[in-house]
Parts: C-alpha cells; structure tokens; sequence
C-alpha cells in the first residue's frame, strides 16, 4: 500500500498537470445568445396566461468573496404581496451616507475603527446611528467585535436597487 506521501505526491501531479491543460486551452467561443438571453429564458418558464415575471440576477466578486444570486417573481404575485413592512427597507438606503458605509464594507472595510477613520461619514455617534439603520433593515449583519457584513443573500439586491435607481 502507497504511503499517505507518496499518494499526496501523485495527488498533486495530476492537480498540476489538470492546470497545465486548463491554461493552453483555448477560451471558449463567445456567447451567440441574444441581447435578451435572460429575458428569453424568463419567457419560456412562464405560463401564456400569465401576467409576467420579475427576474434579477447576478454573479458577483467584491470585497475577496464570489456571490451568485437569482430571484424571480410573478407580477401577481408582487401586486398581492403585502407591502406595508418594504418603506423602512429601502428609507434605510435612502441616505448618502448609509450607500457609502455599504459600499465600504462590500469593499472590504468592515470594522467600526476602519469606517470611523472616513471623515465624510461623520462622528463615531453618527456612524453607528447610521449602522443601526442599515442592520435593522437588513442590508447589513454583526459579524462581531464591531465588524459588520453585509449578508451573502442581500448583496445582489442590492446592487439591483442600485443597478435601477442609476439607470
């Protein structure tokens, strides 16, 4: 029986001869999909009778993390939905310094001392008043010792919002 050495050896020389034929590997061809793919695709998921679909999507590296994320509802179901509780989710993005403290923390500043050392977000008081909003909203989560996240589930919504609001 190979010792555990000698199948670690072999282990990482088929891992580095998998590299070797990855990197001379020509790039795949360019999509021939449509303007529309993604519509296209929405299209066909839906029944004729229906009154359509809202889909958002996205695949996102920021900060050092890889989020992909797909969402989709039909507009029955939106116009019924009960929309009383979304005014305090999106009055919490509504301020110049609430976007700035989420794009810092999607960028990788994520403790209060970091934050605290931008001057445009204003005193240590102001800060974690404005924190407090964004957590309580649920665009950002304690990740504890004063660091903050903004949870793997809201990032790309929350580009979304911001993707439609500077169209």
């Amino acid at each position: 029986m190979d010792s555990v050495e000698d199948r670690l050896a072999a282990l990482e020389a088929q891992v580095a001869a998998l590299s070797e034929q990855r990197a001379a590997a020509p790039p795949p061809p360019p999509a021939t999909e449509g303007t529309f793919w993604a519509l296209d695709g929405l299209k066909q998921r839906l029944p004729p009778d229906g009154s359509g679909a809202v889909l958002y999507t996205g695949t996102v590296r920021v900060g050092g993390q890889h989020y992909d994320w797909q969402y989709g509802r039909t507009v029955d179901d939106l116009l019924t939905a009960d929309w009383t509780e979304l005014p305090g989710t999106l009055s919490a993005l509504a301020h110049p310094v609430r976007l700035r403290l989420l794009r810092e923390i999607l960028g990788g500043r994520q403790s209060t001392s970091e934050l605290a050392e931008i001057e445009e977000l204003g005193t240590t008081g102001q800060l974690h008043h404005h924190l407090r909003q964004i957590t309580a909203a649920g665009w950002l989560r304690s990740a504890g010792r004063g660091r903050y996240v903004v949870p793997a589930e809201r990032v790309v919504p929350l580009l979304a919002i911001l993707t439609a609001a500077g169209r």
